[in-house]
């Protein structure tokens, strides 16, 4: 028998048998998700808007295509003025891009986002700014029950999203948008 053998033998005489992960139920303890959600969103820099849903993500879209800002869509009922590009690459230029949110973390601010709603997965961090459009009621309290409300297939991607990118060094200087986004703004439908 090879050292190697012997190694592996002796740890398999002292393995512990496999014992099952123990239930976490942990009760949401926030009576105003939406305004516990806002107050962790803008910790990390990002806005909430909760008035006038579609309507008023329309009406910003449109004042920042007329300044000639590029704006690409994935929200059914919003219309930007660029279209999804066959490749990726072709969204170097893009400076807003609009998608939806699937869950909304009120505990942290965050967002999750799923690669069937980006067009390329690679939309939400190559844009300068992010609108993030999510349904009110698809806020929850805590990241247990975002979980729970969340699945990859196999060969799918997701990531939460809280925030613009930041970044810092030693010094403490944050530097916004270094590595993404320069700005999140959600909007509530």
């Amino acid at each position: 028998m090879s050292s190697k053998q012997s190694i592996l033998n002796a740890l398999k005489s002292v393995a512990v048998a496999p014992q099952a992960m123990p239930p976490i139920n942990v009760s949401p303890r926030i009576d105003d998700v939406i305004g516990q959600f806002e107050t962790n969103l803008n910790t990390v820099a990002g806005t909430l808007h909760r008035e006038g849903g579609l309507a008023a993500l329309q009406a910003k879209v449109d004042e920042l295509t007329k300044e000639g800002k590029q704006v690409i869509s994935q929200v059914e009922g919003v219309k930007g003025n660029r279209e999804v590009p066959d490749t990726a690459h072709e969204l170097r230029d893009i400076d807003f891009a609009v998608i939806p949110g699937d869950v909304a973390v009120a505990e942290n601010g965050a967002i999750w986002v799923n690669n069937q709603h980006l067009g390329h997965r690679v939309t939400p961090f190559i844009c300068e700014n992010l609108f993030l459009v999510v349904s009110a009621d698809k806020v929850v309290a805590n990241m247990h029950q975002a979980i729970k409300q969340i699945g990859l297939d196999s060969g799918e991607f997701g990531v939460f999203i809280a925030g613009p990118s930041k970044t810092a060094d030693i010094e403490q200087a944050l530097v916004v948008g270094a590595h993404g986004a320069c700005s999140l703004n959600i909007y509530l439908v």
